[in-house]
């Protein structure tokens, strides 16, 4: 096999985001895997946390981008949405571009009968919740929900451990009492956080991060150069 490029693409504009995502991959990065990542550049929000906040991140996005289309050979959309930026990309190139939240979905299906979603403040929950049925059309039955825990992508690093741990913890007990078996972590700033779901809730539940992204377009580029 020849080695593969991989664009990792955080839309905000925060980098320490980037910088966290960037911390978790390392080490979990196949072998003949290069990733390197994107910030989003100024006139990208700081966070992402409703669908003017998606637009916007996505207009200041494209532009940036677009001269990078032919300097690799996949794109992971690191925003847990249904956001813009996916299929604008996929528009533009004939390489694989995966979102986070598509690929988190079709794994937790994989894992278990039904699944639910620990994210962050409560507007993302009817947005989620949508986007799922969209998602799933006639199975949507498999999907339990959305559960919310009250803080920012930006909160979750920089709010006390503790209290992190305990919201998402609480979230995560809800959504196994609805019989979820596996629960996606529902947003990119959520990586490395998905200790917390398992001390809660037990190991038998499963919890799906952006890994699962990672790992997803590497199969498909793979797949492609066969």
């Amino acid at each position: 096999m020849k080695p593969i490029c991989l664009l990792v693409i955080n839309p905000n504009s925060s980098a320490s985001v980037t910088h966290a995502l960037a911390a978790h991959f390392e080490p979990l990065t196949p072998a003949l895997t290069n990733l390197t990542y994107f910030t989003g550049p100024t006139g990208a929000p700081p966070s992402i946390d409703d669908t003017p906040t998606s637009l916007q991140s996505t207009a200041a996005c494209l532009p940036a981008l677009e001269p990078l289309l032919g300097k690799h050979d996949g794109f992971l959309v690191a925003c847990y949405s249904a956001h813009p930026l996916v299929p604008e990309l996929r528009r533009r190139t004939r390489k694989p571009v995966i979102g986070i939240f598509d690929s988190s979905v079709t794994h937790s299906l994989l894992l278990a009968d039904r699944f639910g979603i620990v994210t962050t403040g409560p507007g993302w929950e009817p947005l989620l919740t949508l986007a799922v049925r969209d998602f799933l059309g006639g199975q949507s039955e498999r999907f339990v929900g959305v559960m919310t825990t009250g803080l920012g992508v930006l909160e979750l690093h920089a709010a006390p451990r503790e209290e992190v741990n305990k919201r998402m913890g609480e979230a995560a007990k809800e959504l196994v009492r609805r019989g979820a078996g596996a629960i996606a972590l529902g947003c990119a700033g959520m990586v490395g956080l998905g200790e917390a779901i398992g001390e809660a809730v037990g190991r038998e539940v499963r919890v799906v991060d952006v890994t699962s992204g990672l790992w997803e377009l590497v199969g498909l580029v793979r797949c492609q150069q066969a």
